[in-house]
């Protein structure tokens, strides 16, 4: 039996096998599902079992996943195609026999109405309905959407947002991958949804004057309408069906729908979400 983390050169994935290690798990337990083991040899060189798993060549996950494995499916990143490449996933690990099939979806399940949580939801309804032992993962905002690209947020002094007085309830990356770590190694958590999400929830003008704080510049939050938005984000490049995801997001952030605090993810983890201002000096940092 193995613990088996797929997209595991990705951001959180990495952060998975990290979180698995300092738990100290051997590394010999560990299978790196990846779509290339050449960016993956670092893993390999600290003993971690290399698995090939391209979501989009199904017959590479026949060999992925064996019987009794406990799995983590992380979720991919390419809006649209995402269900496709889901199911071949949760096929391969029912033929497998995995023991335990733990995914990482979006805070509010079923719930949660808004587009990018459709693929989401159609995930988990395929798990179910697999018959698979399921755990999930509805991990809310990752910290880092935000503090990641901070560049044109200091450059033009502004963080700009259709989210209305919406608040976040984000955690940091390496808090969901902690959470996901203690699931698959922990008992217990077979047949649960957790919805995942940081301890305080923050709005875009209280992330502006976090920034100002630390910077020691003027960052004001300007709120503007969907349609600007998308006008916004089209002019600077990003293709109009990614940048309608990010104005869906918005809108939903401004309707409550990732304000949501249950607590799990603090005590899956034993210890408080990483604040926002200690991101932003991370990040600030970095």
């Amino acid at each position: 039996m193995s613990i088996v983390v797929t997209a595991a050169t990705g951001h959180l994935g990495r952060l998975v096998v990290e979180s698995l290690l300092a738990a100290d798990v051997p590394a010999s337990e560990i299978a790196a599902a990846v779509r290339s083991k050449e960016k993956a040899a670092d893993l390999a060189a600290r003993g971690v079992e290399l698995r090939l798993a391209d979501y989009d060549r199904p017959e590479t996950l026949a060999d992925a996943f064996h019987a009794g494995d406990r799995v983590l499916l992380i979720s991919g990143s390419e809006v649209g195609r995402r269900v496709a490449q889901h199911t071949a996933a949760i096929d391969a690990a029912r033929a497998a026999g995995v023991a335990q099939l733990a995914y990482t979806g979006v805070l509010g399940g079923p719930e949660a109405d808004f587009e990018l949580a459709a693929e989401h939801k159609a995930t988990e309804q395929a798990i179910l309905d697999s018959g698979l032992p399921y755990t999930f993962l509805r991990n809310g905002w990752y910290t880092e959407n935000y503090t990641e690209n901070l560049a044109p947020v200091l450059e033009n002094g502004a963080v700009v947002a259709n989210a209305g007085e919406g608040r976040i309830a984000s955690a940091a990356r390496a808090d969901y991958a902690a959470a996901a770590a203690a699931v698959l190694t922990g008992d217990g958590h077979v047949g649960v949804a957790y919805e995942l999400s940081g301890d305080a929830a923050w709005s875009f003008a209280e992330y502006a004057a976090e920034l100002s704080r630390q910077t020691g510049r003027t960052i004001t939050y300007t709120e503007v309408t969907p349609g600007e938005r998308l006008e916004i984000l089209t002019g600077a490049g990003v293709p109009e069906p990614v940048a309608a995801v990010f104005v869906g997001v918005d809108t939903a952030i401004g309707q409550g729908l990732l304000s949501r605090r249950t607590g799990d993810l603090g005590r899956l983890i034993g210890r408080p979400t990483t604040p926002l201002a200690d991101s932003i000096a991370e990040a600030l940092k970095a």
